[in-house]
């Protein structure tokens, strides 16, 4: 394991999704513990249309504090991570505002519902809906409708691919960009990484059986629930893809960069040496995780400018 990140692992509290309110309490004060750096950025929270017949979503909206320039500002739509089951919109506001400072785009984030007491497609639909509000009202938050990404971190991940392939399916919102961050993409389990993930940091394969479990209720997943099953990825946007050495979900991330590749979708892919599933949420100053920052945030501002620009062409 990377020297910085050994260093910080004993300091990171035991989570098991076997005991889920356990678990949303002692992350939600792990959150709290580590005060995410707001500054230079304005931030709003609202309440948008949800799906039909359900609840109101959620946002957290964070946009520069400074007016903007000529044109409107690229937006991103965020979906934290948590295993479908655990976090909220706080969890990415450090990371966000982060994006926020180094690309000058409105970062909308996502308080969709959680499993298991709203299993899928309630979370996956909420956070489609949160997509094509902010496509239709991007002008009234000074941003481009034509020029946003969407990034999900693990679960969030998951969720992000989800609200892509509804996207394409259903003819919405086009984004250029889906940057999925270590994610979470396949309920089989049967890759080499999650067979023998049992003791890998933060993540593992136990969690992982909860998670889907939870997320699911039950019910068979198809393509939708869980996007490594969906047989056709052509149409796509253009990809981002990270996955970490040291995690049980590595092989189901580096299948999927595969597959999209196979599909002609044009996609990075970086697999971060040494590291562990969420590091550089959890040790941000970390040699790696700055290194993890940068990168993202400069396929973000490439597929803002264009999808030719992610290869740097």
């Amino acid at each position: 394991m990377d020297r910085e990140l050994a260093e910080a692992v004993a300091l990171i509290p035991p989570l098991s999704f076997a005991d889920l309110d356990r678990t949303r309490r002692l992350f939600d004060d792990l959150v709290v513990a580590v005060p995410a750096d707001l500054s230079g950025v304005c931030v709003e929270d609202r309440l948008v249309p949800g799906p039909a017949g359900a609840p109101d979503v959620g946002v957290r909206i964070l946009a520069p504090a400074e007016p903007a320039g000529a044109g409107p500002r690229p937006a991103v739509l965020d979906i934290h991570g948590g295993g479908f089951a655990i976090g909220s919109v706080a969890l990415d506001d450090g990371a966000n505002a982060a994006i926020v400072r180094a690309t000058g785009a409105v970062v909308v984030s996502v308080e969709y519902r959680l499993a298991p007491e709203h299993p899928y497609p309630a979370g996956a639909e909420d956070c489609y809906a949160a997509l094509t509000w902010l496509a239709a009202h991007a002008p009234e938050l000074g941003a481009d409708p034509a020029r946003i990404a969407l990034l999900g971190d693990s679960a969030g991940g998951g969720l992000a691919a989800t609200t892509a392939l509804y996207a394409r399916d259903r003819g919405g919102p086009a984004p250029v960009l889906m940057a999925l961050i270590e994610p979470e993409l396949d309920d089989r389990l049967d890759t080499h990484s999650m067979r023998t993930g049992a003791d890998t940091v933060v993540w593992n394969t136990a969690q992982a059986v909860h998670s889907w479990r939870y997320y699911l209720g039950g019910a068979p997943a198809d393509g939708y629930a869980a996007p490594a099953r969906m047989a056709d990825l052509t149409g796509l946007p253009p990809t981002y893809l990270t996955v970490n050495e040291l995690d049980c979900l590595r092989d189901e991330g580096l299948e999927f960069a595969r597959r999209l590749l196979v599909a002609g979708v044009p996609t990075e892919l970086h697999c971060w040496p040494r590291t562990f599933h969420g590091f550089a949420a959890l040790v941000p100053e970390a040699a790696v995780s700055l290194r993890a920052a940068t990168a993202l945030h400069d396929a973000l501002r490439r597929g803002f400018a264009g999808a030719d620009e992610l290869t740097g062409a």
